[in-house]
């Protein structure tokens, strides 16, 4: 696929995930002044960017983190170990940022570069290394989020999550209906609780607890499953929980095919009726929820998914040579690219006549 092509998928899918400058940043000297970035949804790319927002915009961010770590140690929670181990991330982030709040992006790239370029160690970083980076940024960043969720509603603090617990005002105790399973009724967040339950000890661990609050970025069988029967019910005209071609082509389908266009540059893309084909295996000409289970994480992108196509993004906007991967240079020219609430006044020279602003 040409890059005029890519670009308008891309901007699709991350109309409400990702906001990036186009402009190249003038004069900055080697730094950039932050913007505000605690609304994001997804993980900066530097952690020490996210580490200095946090201790200067987030009220009360040093008693915070040290409950969070007190719960960390003591919960012990089952999650994959740090493929980066070693990445100098607890640094004193005021070696890096100015009394205006300006970050030494050049200092930072210089520290970031090595670490990353890993696999082989070549000067230059691949797509699978720049990936590999931006998922488990994504991953501790999805951990986290479920970490300061159990510190918020663990009241017993046994390190697992009860839906009293969580929803107090929707339990069975309640005057609620909890056979009710309209969307964000007490028997739809039910439902959502027991499919995340995989021992059925009415109780959360950590890693179901991420499933429950993160159902997009679950392997669980039943949350996918609820998934998409969730996605499809907007696509289902007719109402009989299945989606026949017709409804099949006018929707699912064009979800998937801005994603996988996107994934493989273009090629090897199935037409509507390839797909259908394909994922009809009793070949009865309706998709079921099962049929359609394939299909989960296109129909339902979450954070990971959009942490692999930001890293192809980074790819093309800052592989100057178009050779696929990136040199540490590449990166210097191209910092509001990594850098996304770095922002500055590009009509100014000097530190002085810096302003932050939202791009």
């Amino acid at each position: 696929m040409k890059p005029a092509v890519v670009y308008p998928v891309l901007a699709t899918a991350f109309l409400l995930f990702l906001t990036f400058s186009p402009k190249p940043q003038k004069g900055h000297h080697g730094y950039l002044r932050l913007g505000h970035g605690l609304n994001r949804k997804h993980a900066q790319f530097d952690p020490l960017v996210e580490k200095w927002e946090r201790s200067h915009m987030e009220e009360g961010w040093n008693e915070n983190e040290h409950n969070l770590e007190q719960y960390l140690n003591s919960s012990a929670p089952d999650w994959e170990s740090n493929p980066f181990s070693g990445v100098i991330v607890d640094e004193d982030p005021e070696e890096y940022f100015s009394e205006k709040g300006q970050i030494n992006i050049n200092g930072r790239l210089l520290v970031l570069f090595p670490w990353l370029d890993r696999s082989p160690k070549d000067g230059f970083l691949s797509l699978e290394e720049l990936e590999a980076w931006n998922v488990w940024r994504a991953t501790n960043r999805l951990n986290e989020r479920t970490l300061r969720k159990m510190l918020e509603h663990d009241k017993d603090r046994n390190h697992a999550i009860t839906f009293d617990e969580y929803l107090p005002h929707l339990s069975d105790d309640t005057s609620r209906d909890i056979t009710d399973k309209t969307h964000g009724q007490a028997g739809w967040w039910k439902e959502q609780f027991l499919n995340a339950d995989v021992d059925g000890n009415s109780r959360l661990n950590f890693t179901e607890f991420n499933d429950f609050l993160h159902p997009e970025e679950s392997n669980n069988e039943k949350i996918q499953l609820w998934l998409v029967k969730e996605k499809i019910q907007g696509m289902d005209n007719d109402k009989d929980g299945k989606l026949n071609f017709i409804e099949f082509h006018d929707r699912a389908y064009d979800i998937y095919k801005n994603y996988i266009e996107f994934e493989n540059d273009g090629d090897d893309l199935p037409s509507a009726e390839e797909k259908f084909a394909e994922l009809d295996m009793n070949m009865d000409k309706y998709l079921t929820v099962e049929e359609l289970r394939p299909l989960t994480h296109h129909l339902n992108p979450g954070e990971l998914s959009y942490a692999k196509y930001y890293t192809k993004y980074l790819i093309q906007q800052a592989d100057d040579d178009r050779d696929g991967k990136l040199t540490l240079d590449e990166m210097l020219n191209h910092p509001h690219i990594f850098y996304s609430t770095v922002v500055q006044d590009s009509e100014f020279e000097d530190d002085d006549d810096l302003h932050d602003e939202l791009r």
